[in-house]
């Protein structure tokens, strides 16, 4: 017997259509509504779906199961492809406006870099490398209440804290502590180790802004997570000798 191949998951738009009548007596008709929805197979087979209206998504999620989806709607491939051909070109601006963002911000043209940070945002309130870097801006210009409405979107998005953006959430901590938000730094630190528990910068940077804000056994019990991680991490164990250094000995 021929091992059967694994599905792909359900993906695209797809319509439903209603009926209803119109009218009573010798005057009702029988007419039929077509609508078009957004399809996603989530990995435990839930069939996430949502109202389309031209290309854009609205109003609230539905949860079905594999039959109940088959027995009500069907496929629109042509729509699929358009709508795929739509978020192509969507992405596209999104990455185009986060790159020129990056050079403005780089040469410290704040202001034309949330310019075109903001205009990824319209198009993705969700772009975490968006959110990181119009986040800069605000903190680079002191706006720490700007500041704090991007880290409380990005604490929320577990994309922040992937692989791909280490870099980005490390330095975005590390300006936080710098321009003087040393709780929400360590906030947003707090919430990168939830789902990064064995990274040791995360632990030394904690470190940074706990002796910044006076708690020094705190500083010293995150370097010691640092260094149980990474023993040779070089900043971490200057740090700790300059605290063991600087504390009061017994006469």
């Amino acid at each position: 017997m021929s091992e059967k191949h694994p599905r792909q998951p359900i993906t695209g738009v797809f319509s439903k259509t209603t009926a209803s009548t119109i009218g009573a007596g010798s005057t009702a008709r029988k007419t039929e509504a077509v609508t078009y929805f957004y399809a996603r197979e989530r990995a435990d087979g839930v069939l996430e779906v949502q109202p389309l209206g031209g290309q854009v998504v609205f109003g609230a999620v539905s949860e079905l199961s594999l039959d109940e989806f088959l027995g009500t709607y069907m496929p629109e491939p042509q729509m699929s492809q358009e709508r795929a051909r739509a978020e192509a070109t969507r992405q596209g601006a999104i990455t185009k406006a986060v790159a020129r963002g990056d050079k403005m911000l780089k040469q410290g043209k704040n202001y034309s870099a949330e310019f075109e940070y903001g205009k990824a945002l319209a198009l993705d309130e969700e772009s975490v490398r968006a959110n990181f870097g119009i986040g800069q801006c605000y903190i680079a210009r002191g706006d720490t209440a700007k500041a704090r409405e991007v880290l409380h979107r990005l604490v929320r998005l577990e994309a922040t804290f992937q692989d791909e953006h280490k870099h980005l959430f490390n330095e975005f901590g590390m300006n936080l502590r710098k321009s003087g938000m040393q709780v929400e730094a360590l906030t947003f630190y707090a919430r990168a180790l939830e789902l990064c528990p064995d990274d040791e910068n995360l632990h030394y940077n904690m470190a940074r802004a706990s002796f910044d804000m006076g708690d020094v056994p705190a500083a010293q019990l995150r370097l010691l997570h640092c260094l149980a991680l990474n023993r040779e991490h070089t900043e971490a164990k200057r740090f700790m000798d300059f605290i063991q250094r600087a504390q009061p000995t017994g006469g």
